[in-house]
């Protein structure tokens, strides 16, 4: 990393603004007395927010505030790549990650957009002031790499093609859709699962369930939904599961009404059988072929009724990418979840690449809920907008 210096053109003085100084003095009244050097990173980025930079005065008048020594800021300020010590863009400061994953996935590529687009050195601004450019160290995201961080935001999966389109968004006005610029969401695989194919993941992480002596009774099992971390396929009737040992899985059906016994092995069949039909597949084979050759594909609608598709990531399990991947199935509503078969929830499984979700989410029971006009305690959370689908809280 080259040396970071301030730059050689100041302002002539900082003052926060009055919101920012009220932020400040309730961000310092935090701290214990003699502590309060502890707020230098969050002033600062405050006052970076407010003038655009990291300012000498701006560093001076920080170090007052916290009553420390200007050359202990000036190091925590020179540290930090996310304090820009030079003038940058208006609209977005480009962060290139050069670290050796990113630069094995391109990132030279993207380095030399931005020499092209925006000016052959880094950290000078374009032509017009609106861009400006740096590479720097590891920014955290080296399974979605190549990427860059502009402001807060990383965007992730990039070609030169893609970065350029984000450039030209925010040379529009607008802000792109921070993240993997591909079809997946966060780090999850970029095509489909390439592990665990021989044995699938059982409830103790050995593909089997023998050997072990019980779970907690009670625990939510809808259509072979989980015991723990694993996936049990049942029938469809299944409710819960009340207790697994060496010899059996003890099963109540939906209405509570009958209870019924499985062998482990039968569990344990299954997931062989799985496994088998996998193998014998090439190694190219397509996720529809994989998928077609454990189950059945779903049937689907060439439209949602009346035009309006229900909103599919009130499910838990759902995000944006499975929405996607369902509707161009011809899933548009909770009922054709909830009325899902087992060869369709194992098709879809090795479709969407995430075998045994749909059981370890109980998509089904979720869709029964909200289909039949009942609101589970997630969609309830997505309706009042604290998370936008399950995958942006659990991947």
């Amino acid at each position: 990393m080259a040396v970071r210096r301030l730059h050689h053109e100041q302002p002539e003085g900082f003052a926060f603004s009055p919101e920012n100084q009220a932020w400040a003095d309730a961000t310092i009244s935090k701290y214990p007395q003699g502590k309060q050097a502890s707020a230098v990173i969050l002033l600062l980025w405050r006052g970076q927010e407010q003038e655009g930079w990291t300012t000498e005065p701006m560093i001076e008048h920080i170090a007052e505030m916290l009553d420390m020594a200007k050359i202990r800021v000036l190091e925590v300020a020179t540290f930090y790549t996310m304090f820009q010590l030079a003038p940058v863009g208006r609209k977005a400061h480009v962060q290139v990650c050069g670290t050796t994953p990113c630069m094995l996935r391109g990132a030279e590529d993207l380095r030399a957009l931005c020499q092209k687009r925006i000016h052959p050195d880094p950290h000078h601004l374009s032509a017009d002031g609106n861009f400006s450019w740096e590479e720097v160290e590891c920014l955290g995201v080296c399974v979605n790499a190549p990427m860059v961080q502009i402001w807060k935001d990383t965007y992730e999966d990039l070609t030169p093609a893609s970065l350029e389109a984000i450039l030209d968004t925010f040379e529009s006005g607008k802000k792109p859709r921070p993240g993997p610029q591909i079809d997946r969401h966060f780090s999850a695989p970029a095509d489909e699962i390439t592990t665990l194919r021989e044995v699938p993941r059982g409830p103790f992480g050995d593909g089997g369930y023998a050997g072990k002596s019980s779970v907690t009774a009670g625990a939510a099992l809808t259509d072979g939904s989980d015991v723990m971390d694993g996936y049990a396929p049942g029938a469809a009737d299944v409710k819960a599961v009340t207790q697994l040992d060496d010899a059996s899985v003890t099963i109540v059906d939906a209405d509570a009404s009958t209870v019924s016994t499985r062998d482990p092995g039968v569990l344990e069949a299954e997931e062989s059988d799985i496994a088998a039909k996998l193998d014998a597949l090439p190694e190219d084979a397509s996720a529809e072929d994989r998928a077609n050759a454990v189950g059945n594909r779903p049937a689907g609608l060439e439209q949602p009724r009346n035009g309006q598709a229900d909103d599919l990531k009130r499910i838990k399990g759902i995000g944006r990418v499975n929405e996607n991947k369902l509707n161009a199935l011809g899933i548009y509503h909770f009922d054709q979840i909830a009325d899902l078969g087992r060869p369709e929830v194992l098709w879809m499984g090795i479709y969407l690449a995430f075998p045994g979700r749909i059981d370890r989410e109980d998509w089904l029971g979720q869709a029964r809920t909200l289909a039949s006009g009942g609101v589970t305690e997630f969609a309830d959370r997505v309706d009042a907008g604290e998370v936008e689908s399950s995958l942006d809280e659990e991947t």
